[in-house]
């Protein structure tokens, strides 16, 4: 940023010392010296030496020194600090030279009968420049004014740039932001002001001292001179916010710059106070063509502190763009809302979800093939081999992704590089978590790892709880264990990204608060970092499957996914995927990537925007973690519902960035396409039988007389009912050991998810499409509670969701299939029923 500190030529001119314009007989430009001090023997001594080294000389008594400066301004001031009665007037004297506006950048130099330290050092606070003794040499006097004149000693608030960190203070970045404002219009095109506060700036502070303050201003203006264009003008105010004038750029491009300044900031490590540390940098802007009129600039600056504000409460790299309800937010936070559009949205949505499923996905599609057919286009037969192709892909997919999976990448043999310290981190909504998490805690504290391990509960309370004193006292009795209140926080999301800079290790496991990782699972995580990866994802297997036969159904389907379709996926396809817990980042990569809290799938989001950046990830099925899921049907539906509709976000934001990316090959772009593009259709394409079967029978002239026996529709259902049969088949031979020895659990999955569990997540992804298109975005806590089951498991009503909003998606009900498949052959119509078990949805939460 070659330009980034450049000072404007309207600039304000840095305030100096007036010439004296006293007449004297002193030859001329000689100082003008004011002699401060009560008449007597010790000011002659003084006006004397001064006189004697070349110096005009006036004088003034306590009291009328504001009167002399504006009558005549002197060059310097030399001041007496005793008075004639012996009592001290030194800070009399001070305090009213610098409460002139004239006098605070006059050189002041105090003369002081007390040489003792502390007498020199609280008349330097008070405001002197220099201090000499009663007892001075008439030289040493003079060098030490003249050295006063050559460098004039300024306070630093009216310095255009402050003199450290080569930024604008405030008092002169307002003063460029009005004149940007006062420009006319015509000649202002866009611009914005930003505002960065930096949310480790407190901690800091309250731990190393006020000086944090400048420092990190320092340390991010170092960040924008590296970068070379993402702003034009900066400057800090008081409270260590740093200020971004970015005048005559659209909104697009500015974020876009500011957004590269944060990622920037927070994948640079600092030393600040002599400590290394991580910042994460909370922009807010505002655009300067909303703000007009009188008071333009601070009415500017205040809604860029606003949205700074709300990007403080995310912590996750964003700009945030100014609102109008950001105002107010503040102060209506503990306020009940009132029942409004969105409120009746989510309350009306679950009744209208039936309704329009059946009349967008078989009412609509009927009408058209009718009207198509009355027009003398057959559109029902062209649909009928597109959902036949669809079926018989998505069954060979499946079979593919398990063979596959048989060869997946085997984890390095021993660590590439010696063990580092590690850090763990479990994400936690207490009141949610409070039966469970002191035995996730302990669980971690048995954890085998070579070198130091931290543990740290990143959490988030609306209340105390009593959990909290158990938690500290495992603290205080184990320092391995951190606990990080996250205050404000409402999501996973916030809590990861609060921890990460808090962390030391140089990876990250990141955890749910019902997560029990293997002893060695930190010890094989970093036989693949070390080998250059930045990312492994474990193996969460289901700990509690004897609560009930929804849990029973969750454990085998999790093996499918995690022992066969993320495996067989990831060498398929060239890329794997962070589901949200059991997963191992490299520290600097997840804090320049962080989480989205705005993303109900934060977790696959944070995948795909590290694939974009090139990262590599890997799949580990031997490396597990034994997490809790939902024991009733009701919190699987909504867990489900929660994972579609963050599926669908990912898709709507990363498909066709990820298509059109130069970095992914285009066997990865084809796993992009399978991943984010076939499983957002498949739920709609399958149900598209339905209208194709009605068509059929109503153009035969009732269902009884289509043909049931064509052999394509044989062929292609039974191609789709063994891919079920497959993948249960492999998710049996490679689970984990406890689960392979329940075969009957594995049968009992064929035969409902064959029947009854595809369809339901079938109907839950179209429900999510119709929740995200009414703009639903609802996240209901799944909630939780212990219940006794046989050791080790522990089983309490649903899986871990480590807080608030968002829930965590490890992978999408993917190729699922809906039956029944129609075949629509003029004359003959056949009809057949084809089921394919899917390639895995779920995860964390």
């Amino acid at each position: 940023m070659s330009d980034l500190l450049r000072r404007s030529d309207a600039s304000p001119p840095v305030l100096i010392p007036h010439q004296s314009t006293t007449s004297d007989s002193a030859p001329p430009g000689h100082p003008h010296v004011l002699a401060v001090g009560a008449p007597g023997p010790g000011r002659e001594q003084l006006t004397r030496t001064l006189r004697l080294t070349g110096h005009e000389v006036t004088h003034a008594v306590p009291g009328d020194v504001r009167r002399q400066v504006r009558l005549a301004t002197p060059d310097a001031i030399v001041a007496l600090d005793g008075g004639p009665d012996g009592r001290r007037q030194g800070r009399d004297v001070i305090r009213e030279v610098r409460a002139d506006p004239a006098g605070q950048a006059l050189p002041l130099v105090m003369v002081t009968a007390e040489r003792a330290p502390a007498t020199v050092a609280e008349l330097l606070r008070y405001g002197a420049d220099d201090c000499v003794s009663e007892a001075f040499d008439p030289d040493e006097l003079s060098a030490r004014i003249a050295a006063k004149l050559h460098r004039v000693p300024v306070p630093v608030e009216q310095l255009l740039l402050d003199p450290r960190t080569g930024l604008y203070s405030a008092p002169h970045f307002m003063a460029e932001l009005d004149r940007e404002l006062q420009r006319p219009a015509a000649a202002r095109r866009g611009g914005i002001l930003a505002v960065v506060r930096v949310a480790e700036t407190e901690a800091l502070e309250t731990r190393l001292g006020p000086r944090v303050r400048r420092e990190v201003a320092e340390r991010l203006a170092q960040v924008g001179e590296r970068l070379g264009n993402v702003c034009d003008r900066l400057g800090w105010d008081d409270e260590g916010r740093l200020l971004v004038l970015m005048p005559g750029v659209d909104e697009e491009t500015a974020t876009a710059s500011l957004r590269e300044f944060a990622v920037s900031v927070a994948g640079t490590p600092f030393v600040v106070a002599d400590e290394n540390v991580r910042l994460t940098p909370a922009v807010g802007w505002a655009p300067l063509s909303a703000c007009t009129g009188k008071g333009a600039s601070a009415q500017a600056a205040e809604q860029a502190r606003d949205a700074a504000e709300e990007a403080l409460r995310h912590r996750d790299l964003r700009p945030v763009r100014y609102e109008p309800w950001m105002r107010t937010a503040a102060a209506h936070s503990h306020r009940r809302a009132r029942p409004g559009p969105r409120a009746l949205l989510a309350a009306v949505t679950p009744l209208l979800s039936p309704v329009l499923m059946a009349a967008l996905g078989v009412g609509v599609p009927f009408l058209l093939y009718q009207q198509a057919y009355a027009a003398g286009w057959d559109a029902a037969a062209v649909a009928y081999w597109v959902v036949v192709a669809g079926l018989v892909a998505s069954a060979l997919l499946i079979v593919l992704e398990c063979l596959f999976s048989l060869d997946a990448t085997p984890r390095p043999a021993a660590p590439g590089q010696p063990y580092p310290v590690a850090s763990a981190v479990i994400a936690a909504y207490l009141p949610n978590e409070a039966a469970t998490i002191v035995d996730t805690v302990e669980s971690f504290l048995r954890l085998d790892y070579p070198n130091e391990i931290e543990i740290v509960l990143a959490y988030n309370t609306p209340h105390p709880l009593p959990v909290e004193e158990t938690l500290r006292e495992i603290a205080r009795r184990d320092p391995r264990l951190v606990l990080l209140p996250v205050a404000g926080s409402t999501s996973k999301a916030q809590n990861l990204n609060a921890a990460v800079t808090r962390v030391r290790g140089e990876f990250v496991g990141i955890f749910d608060a019902d997560h029990h990782p293997a002893p060695d699972a930190f010890r094989h995580a970093w036989d693949w970092l070390s080998h250059g990866y930045d990312v492994v994802q474990g193996h969460c297997v289901i700990r509690n499957g004897e609560s009930s036969w929804v849990a029973r159904l969750v454990a085998v389907e999790f093996e499918a996914i995690y022992a066969v379709s993320h495996p067989g996926r990831t060498r398929l396809y060239g890329f794997g995927v962070f589901g949200g817990s059991n997963g191992f980042w490299r520290t600097d990569l997840l804090a320049r990537t962080r989480m989205h809290g705005s993303m109900l799938t934060e977790d696959i989001d944070s995948t795909m925007r590290a694939l974009g950046e090139g990262a590599r990830i890997a799949m580990d099925r031997t490396l597990v973690s034994r997490e809790l899921a939902p024991t009733l049907l009701k919190p699987l539906w909504n867990q489900r519902s929660r994972w579609a509709q963050g599926w669908l976000q990912v898709s709507l934001r990363h498909l066709w960035r990820g298509l059109r990316s130069p970095v992914f090959t285009r066997r990865q772009k084809a796993g992009l396409f399978v991943l984010l593009g076939w499983r957002e259709v498949q739920p709609w394409l399958t149900l598209q039988i339905l209208p194709i079967l009605l068509h059929a029978a109503w153009r035969a002239g009732g269902a009884d007389r289509l043909d049931w026996a064509v052999p394509v529709c044989i062929v292609a259902a039974a191609v789709t009912m063994s891919a079920g049969l497959v993948q249960a088949a492999f998710a049996w031979r490679l689970a984990v050991p406890e689960l392979r020895r329940r075969k009957g659990w594995f049968w009992r999955y064929l035969f409902v998810s064959t029947f009854f569990y595809t369809h339901f997540k079938n109907m839950v992804a179209r429900a999510a499409h119709l929740k995200e298109a009414l703009g639903d975005r609802q996240w209901r806590v799944t909630p939780r509670a212990a219940v006794a089951t046989e050791p080790p498991a522990v089983a309490t009503e649903p899986p871990a969701v480590a807080t608030e909003p968002p829930a965590v998606a490890v992978e999408p009900p993917a190729v699922a299939t809906e039956p029944p498949a129609v075949a629509v052959e003029p004359p003959a119509v056949a009809v057949a029923v084809a089921v394919a078990e899917p390639s895995g949805a779920g995860g964390g939460s």
